[in-house]
């Protein structure tokens, strides 16, 4: 890429796309084409013809994406098969047909199998049945490295495939209904700390920044401690006790976004489909784990938050919820191989995000 060269960036708002976003400015990129999900619907194929036809990127990133956690995954399970595959046809289509010199996709480690090999190495990709609660997120996501994988087989495009492990950092998602684990745990405990010293001003602050399913903090006190409680976070007579989904016990990987954004400005600056490409007799599993290979239990993780913003109630591991698969870690010997390493450590990350979130 030119630092002149006119960029696409599809999802730009979102936690991936704010990411190579930022990077790619570092970098002293500045030809950029952005849109809103107002200004232009991924899921409207007509709309997506004519941005292309009219704009004609030469690069393209496409973060945009349907996504949510164990709750939302399970519970809009027709909206997510369906608008990801929307979003996905349409712009690696319309790129193949507009001239895209090079296109990156970004999927999820949702697309290995439920009992994976661990690590999960690339090649382990459909070799077993996939986790339940996410299939149809995971199902579209494999169908977006598939489509990658065949255009570049049949037309000779150069279109990379990476499916980063469990992302945060600055513009995550912090709904409590349907966000990921992590900034979920985040937004609890703080919530949890302010309730146990009291700290209204923080609660409302919180609250009128991200109503929770309506409540503000104009609302009554009444109607924020009810609220709170059905999140998992609840006042007893001594403490604030926080409700943890599962046991506890589920091995989770989780890795900075911005070191996710550099990861893939790095293989779109320095590597094209043909370095992906491991065998030759068959060519599949194309794609790039993007990953630290490192893992917590999620009851590590959850402590490890509490003490980083000072709670000092009680955590509950609520053992009747779902724990999802019980280990999910990437194997990014492939990703090291081509030249590139994460930066930044969990510890590290959580104070950096924690301070986004609070500010």
């Amino acid at each position: 890429m030119e630092k002149n060269s006119k960029i696409y960036i599809a999802g730009h708002r979102g936690l991936v796309g704010s990411a190579i976003l930022k990077n790619l400015k570092a970098k002293g990129y500045e030809n950029f084409i952005t849109k809103t999900h107002k200004q232009l619907d991924l899921t409207d194929s007509q709309a997506v013809a004519t941005f292309f036809s009219q704009e004609k990127p030469e690069y393209v990133f496409l973060a945009a994406a349907k996504v949510g956690g164990i709750v939302a995954n399970n519970t809009y399970r027709a909206d997510f098969i369906y608008e990801n595959l929307c979003i996905q046809n349409n712009v690696i289509h319309q790129s193949y047909l507009h001239g895209v010199k090079k296109m990156l996709f970004l999927g999820s480690t949702c697309i290995y199998p439920k009992n994976c090999p661990q690590p999960m190495k690339e090649n382990y990709l459909l070799t077993d049945v996939l986790e339940y609660t996410n299939e149809p997120y995971a199902i579209a996501k494999i169908a977006g490295i598939k489509m990658c994988e065949s255009y570049n087989l049949q037309y000779g495009t150069n279109f990379i495939s990476v499916m980063p492990t469990n992302l945060y950092g600055p513009h995550d998602n912090f709904d409590l209904e349907k966000s990921h684990v992590l900034p979920a745990l985040i937004r609890k405990i703080h919530l949890g700390k302010a309730l146990y010293n009291k700290d209204w001003d923080s609660i409302k602050k919180d609250l009128n920044t991200m109503p929770i399913e309506g409540i503000t903090g104009d609302s009554s006190d009444a109607s924020i401690i009810a609220i709170l409680e059905k999140y998992g976070i609840k006042k007893t007579d001594d403490t604030i006790q926080l409700e943890v989904w599962g046991s506890g016990k589920p091995m989770r990987e989780f890795l900075w976004s911005e070191d996710m954004a550099d990861a893939c400005v790095f293989l779109m600056e320095q590597r094209n489909f043909k370095d992906c490409i491991t065998h030759t007799k068959e060519i599949r599993n194309t794609h790039i784990n993007i990953g630290t290979g490192i893992d917590i239990s999620i009851k590590d993780l959850a402590n490890l938050i509490k003490n980083i913003i000072g709670f000092q109630g009680t955590l509950y591991f609520n053992t009747s919820k779902p724990d999802g698969t019980m280990k999910k870690l990437t194997d990014p010997s492939k990703l090291h191989a081509l030249g590139w390493k994460h930066q930044i450590d969990l510890e590290t990350g959580i104070k950096k995000v924690y301070n986004w979130y609070i500010n």
